[in-house]
């Protein structure tokens, strides 16, 4: 079967012109053998493939395009802790859930440190992010989430802040609030997924780049083939937003595209850094529909948003999210913007991560709905975890039921776009 999907190289963006290295993967070739092959090797397959590896598993990884290609490699670089939709599954199955939950939270961003520190990973790794509010019951809603920080006892640096404090720490009157978080932070995402690529490397992955997986053949061994080879392999982990393709029948029309856009400014000028963001935080808005920003390593404005569920990107990315940025920083007017880039995010209706198994030996996890960078690494250690027979973190995902909207994914993508203009509306009152 000949395979549809055209094989690519990285998109333009700031990323993949500031990445340390440039992967060269062979391209999957005959037979192979494997205890667990993954699908993907973003970061939720990056990351499992690592996890297992230290664990004293056989692995092989198959990416379509190069490691970090999809959203992995494109996104805000913002390390948010959280994974979408928890509050739900705490309702569902209580104290426990939360518990469990709440220790989960920024699991992470611990994996990632350990990392970045055990394997030499330079990814421009920072601390401090802050949630912003455009009104007042947004500020309401941080002051709640501080509160229960308090109760939760949580050991980092966390406080409420005026309209005036975030004035001062941002330097724009866009927001009337927000709330300052030290165990946040931002990162170079490609950098950081290549490095685990090549960590996981040396501890004998087998990572195969320009791979097409074309099936997987169900059985106590699972077989996943490409065009001209194939892995046999006890288990199979779908990591990434490849089952609408490899797994139709069960499923398919569960997880959509979300259109998010980037704009990489020139380098600013020391003082213009001084100004905006002295702390050198990453910021995200509090709406259903946000928009995100922060600096570079090497002091770019990083703006990101003018996301859509559409599936259709803009004529002009800079056009559509320059506007956006002058609204919060007019004084960046005359900058020049030397990047402009998009991608897709993986969004599950009920907004919890799409987490499971098929035949017993076939995983699949995807759909974090914006919370990507710290919840695919949480997903990585769960995945390993679940392989070796420890299910209780995984079954807290897997036993939530999940909303399939009938049509595929275009006729669900239009669906989703339609139920947004409700949020878009929202954040407007």
């Amino acid at each position: 079967m000949r395979s549809e999907h055209q094989r690519q190289e990285h998109t333009s963006s700031y990323y993949a012109a500031s990445a340390n290295e440039k992967t060269n993967y062979p391209e999957l070739k005959g037979a192979h053998q494997a205890d667990v092959c993954i699908v993907g090797a973003g970061f939720t397959g990056v990351a499992t493939a690592l996890t297992l590896a230290e664990r004293g598993y056989k692995v092989a990884l198959i990416e379509a395009n190069r490691v970090g290609w999809g959203a992995s490699g494109r996104n805000g670089g913002q390390l948010i802790g959280g994974i979408s939709g928890e509050h739900k599954i705490a309702e569902k199955f209580g104290k426990f859930a939360a518990d469990t939950l709440w220790d989960m939270r920024w699991r992470g961003h611990e994996i990632i440190l350990e990392r970045v520190h055990q394997y030499n990973i330079n990814c421009d790794l920072k601390m401090g992010y802050m949630d912003v509010a455009s009104k007042p019951r947004q500020v309401r809603d941080l002051e709640k989430e501080a509160a229960w920080f308090q109760q939760r006892k949580f050991p980092y640096e966390y406080r409420v802040l005026s309209a005036d404090e975030t004035r001062e720490t941002i330097a724009t009157d866009a927001y009337v609030g927000g709330l300052l978080n030290m165990r946040n932070g931002h990162l170079h995402p490609l950098n950081l997924c290549i490095g685990e690529a090549r960590a996981a490397s040396h501890l004998g992955v087998q990572i195969f780049e320009q791979s097409v997986v074309t099936n997987v053949r169900h059985g106590a061994k699972a077989r996943v083939e490409t065009e001209s080879g194939y892995v046999e392999a006890d288990t199979v982990v779908l990591a990434g937003h490849v089952f609408h393709r490899l797994e139709q029948k069960r499923l398919s029309g569960t997880t959509f595209q979300a259109g998010s856009f980037i704009l990489g400014t020139e380098p600013l000028p020391e003082e213009t850094r001084r100004e905006i963001n002295p702390l050198d935080i990453a910021v995200c808005e509090t709406n259903n529909i946000i928009d995100y920003f922060r600096l570079s390593a090497d002091g770019r404005m990083l703006y990101g948003g003018r996301c859509n569920y559409s599936g259709r990107v803009p004529a002009s990315i800079t056009n559509a999210v320059r506007p956006r940025m002058l609204k919060i920083y007019p004084q960046l007017k005359n900058v020049r913007i030397d990047y402009e880039w998009g991608g897709s995010i993986g969004v599950v209706i009920r907004r919890i991560p799409m987490i499971g198994r098929i035949d017993n030996n076939i995983y699949y996890t995807q759909g974090y709905s914006g919370h990507g960078v710290n919840v695919t690494h949480i997903m990585g250690e769960m995945m390993a975890d679940a392989i070796g027979g420890t299910m209780e973190r995984f079954d807290l995902f897997a036993k939530m039921p999940q909303i399939r909207i009938p049509g595929g994914n275009y006729l669900g993508n239009q669906l989703v776009a339609l139920g947004m203009l409700y949020y878009r509306i929202k954040d407007l009152l």
